[in-house]
């Protein structure tokens, strides 16, 4: 797990954020950070009572929270950017660093909040001890997803969009959870960045399950989906997905993404049996089973037996 002492040692996370530019600290170093990986500034005003509070937030107040997080994330990259091309511009920035600055405080101040949340349940701990989840990714499944809702991984993945068969037709509700959805997408994220880590377990699959399918296509396995794609979505000629497709080939971005929700999906149904454990005192009524190289088999969580009941 990335934390504080990585941040490099003669950068102070005190100082503005002025200083930081003028000690050629880039800006991206910020922006790239995957901040879910815990990289702690605490608030001084954040102190051992509010924490105990935030460690019995109920899933509403959590959501709330996790939605806070990245909206302020979100408005602290954008100003960031502004902050870079005014400097590049020769521009001054001491007033909009000082308020990326406070921004920036805010954004990570949120995550003690939401660590807290996650740590008071098994499930979020175990989450915690993967390789790419980090508190808020962990409080953010738990806020939104209800195991009593969810008797099979199945239930999950339909609710995070991750179901192929699923669709939202015009006029009809949205069926699954937006902001799950986005939660998994960045999941999935984190797990291909972090695929050559030894430690990541998912990141492994999601490398496993990439050569495994970059392989089934060129040796052409997907060309009726390819020519599927070409008849039912409008592709710009002259680019190199559509070349591809032309082929007889998925893009590779869409290899990728397959990959990626391969690794979701595991860690999804990983993160059910866990829940479903703790809540139930009792395994799952059938374990996962998925579909992986012409045949079906299961792929036990990492640490399950240190995060369910002996």
């Amino acid at each position: 797990m990335t934390n504080f002492y990585d941040i490099p040692q003669d950068i102070d996370p005190n100082n503005s954020l002025s200083s930081m530019i003028q000690a050629e600290l880039s800006l991206d170093y910020l922006e790239e950070r995957d901040i879910d990986i815990m990289v702690p500034i605490i608030d001084k005003t954040f102190n051992r009572e509010l924490r105990n509070i935030s460690g019995k937030m109920n899933r509403d107040s959590s959501r709330s929270i996790v939605d806070l997080y990245y909206r302020v994330q979100e408005h602290r990259i954008a100003l960031a950017g502004q902050v870079r091309s005014l400097a590049k511009e020769s521009n001054s920035v001491e007033i909009p660093t000082h308020f990326l600055t406070q921004m920036l405080n805010l954004e990570k101040s949120i995550i003690p909040a939401l660590e807290s949340f996650s740590q008071s349940y098994a499930v979020g701990r175990w989450a915690s001890s993967q390789h790419g989840i980090g508190p808020v990714l962990s409080a953010g499944l738990i806020a939104h997803i209800d195991i009593n809702k969810a008797p099979t991984a199945g239930h999950i993945w339909s609710f995070a969009g991750l179901n192929p068969n699923q669709k939202w037709e015009k006029g009809q509700i949205r069926p699954w959870n937006a902001e799950l959805k986005v939660l998994c997408w960045k999941i999935g994220q984190s797990f291909m960045k972090f695929h050559n880590n030894e430690n990541c377990f998912y990141g492994h699959l999601y490398k496993q399950d990439k050569n495994r399918r970059v392989e089934m296509n060129e040796n052409g396995e997907f060309a009726e989906r390819a020519a599927t794609i070409l008849e039912t979505k409008n592709w710009r000629g002259g680019t190199v997905s559509r070349d591809r497709l032309e082929k007889g080939m998925l893009p590779d971005a869409q290899i990728d993404a397959q990959a990626r929700r391969y690794a979701v999906k595991i860690f999804l149904s990983h993160w059910h049996e866990i829940a479903y454990w703790n809540e139930f005192d009792k395994a799952p009524a059938a374990p996962y089973i998925i579909e992986h190289g012409g045949h079906a088999h299961y792929i036990a969580p990492p640490f399950k037996d240190a995060f369910i009941p002996s």
